[in-house]
Parts: structure tokens; C-alpha cells; sequence
């Protein structure tokens, strides 16, 4: 059976496209293996779809990992948008930012991952549209929420993109450190419970060392 015809014939499985649907089970993927490595049989078997479908639907490997990547920056970068937009003191406002990049990379674990693997991997112009359409985006809303509190003198003077940088990579270290758990600890408890301490200490500690007072 062709791709084209399993389309037609698979074109929905309960509620949603194929093409969703392949996006959604690599990501599940992902998110299982903590990896950013996807075997097409895998896919196919957990999807109940061909992956000639890959092919058909995004050129080739690079082409899904990119659609994963669009779908969930996208909604990283809408969800910040609304947030700047809110009547909210700064500090009420980061607060609600930081605890929401946490549990984003508890959703998507492998989010940084995928986009420097990308951005290494992909021609340049592939790598500057992923830098305009995502990277930028967020690295101005720190500006933004950094600078609104250092104006009202509620933040202490500080590097807006070096924040970036600090806040992301406490998420991504964390999130990427099961084994560590594991194997240091013997922690195999990454459930929503652990991710709320964490957001809770990280948050705390992050804002105690940026308040003015």
C-alpha cells in the first residue's frame, strides 16, 4: 500500500490526522527514552501508521524532529506573548514564567536538546529561521520581563540574557538528569510531585537572587 493511500485510509484516527498523530507519537518517544533519536519502526508500531508516512508527510527524519520542535515552540512562544501582555507586577509575573519554563521541560524534556541538535545540524538558513521564529522571541521577553523590574526598582541591575540562559538551563539540567537520580540516588521518581518541589525551590531561589530588597 502506498503512502498516499494509507492517507486516505488512515487519514484519521481517532480525531486526529496523521500527521499529528506521527508528530504526537515521536514526541511520546522522546519523552519515554529521554532521547532525541527516533526509530521509524517504533514509530510505525506505536502509531499504527507506515513510515513511508515520514517521508510523505516531512521529507525525511530532520523534516518530523522540526515539526515536533514547531509545534511546541510555537505554543512556548504564544503562551509567553499572553503573559507580557498581563496586567502583573513583574515579580508576580517572572514568578509565573520560571514556574512555567519548569514545567514545560517536564512535558518536553528533550526540548533543548532537539533544537541545538538542529540548529547544529541544519543548513544555516534552516538554523537562522529557528533562531527568529523561536529563539529570539523568548530571548526578547526576557528582556522585557527583566527590564520591567529593574525600572520599577524591583529587580536588582542584572543581564537579561544571561538570565535566559540561567533559567532554561535549570529546567533542561534537571529534566535531563534521570539517570543521575537513578544511579547516584536511586531515584526513579519523576513524577508531577517531584516536579512541583522542584518548581517551588527553583523559583524561590531564583527570584531571592534577583530581588531589589
Amino acid at each position: 500500500m502506498s503512502a498516499e493511500n494509507q492517507v486516505d485510509k488512515n487519514g484519521d484516527i481517532d480525531g486526529a490526522s496523521a500527521r499529528s498523530k506521527l508528530i504526537e507519537t515521536a514526541s511520546q518517544i522522546m519523552r519515554e527514552g529521554d532521547t532525541i533519536d527516533i526509530s521509524f519502526s517504533e514509530l510505525s508500531v506505536r502509531s499504527g501508521l507506515n513510515s513511508a508516512l515520514v517521508k510523505y508527510y516531512f521529507g525525511n527524519k530532520d523534516g518530523l524532529l522540526e515539526a515536533i520542535l514547531e509545534r511546541d515552540m510555537t505554543k512556548i512562544v504564544e503562551d509567553v506573548g499572553l503573559l507580557i501582555a498581563k496586567d502583573m507586577p513583574p515579580e508576580d509575573k517572572l514568578r509565573h514564567h520560571i514556574g512555567a519554563v519548569i514545567d514545560t521541560y517536564y512535558q518536553y524534556p528533550y526540548i533543548h536538546r532537539l533544537t541545538m541538535r538542529l540548529i547544529r545540524d541544519l543548513p544555516p538558513e534552516g538554523a537562522r529561521d529557528i533562531a527568529e521564529k523561536y529563539l529570539k522571541p523568548l530571548s526578547e521577553a526576557y528582556s522585557i520581563f527583566v527590564g520591567d523590574g529593574i525600572k520599577t526598582g524591583v529587580f536588582r541591575d542584572l543581564d537579561p540574557q544571561l538570565f535566559y540562559s540561567a533559567v532554561t538551563g535549570a529546567a533542561d539540567r534537571f529534566f535531563t538528569g534521570k539517570l543521575v537520580w537513578k544511579y547516584c540516588y536511586g531515584r526513579d521518581d519523576f513524577h508531577e510531585k517531584m516536579r512541583d518541589s522542584y518548581r517551588e525551590q527553583t523559583v524561590d531561589l531564583i527570584m531571592a537572587g534577583i530581588l531589589a530588597r
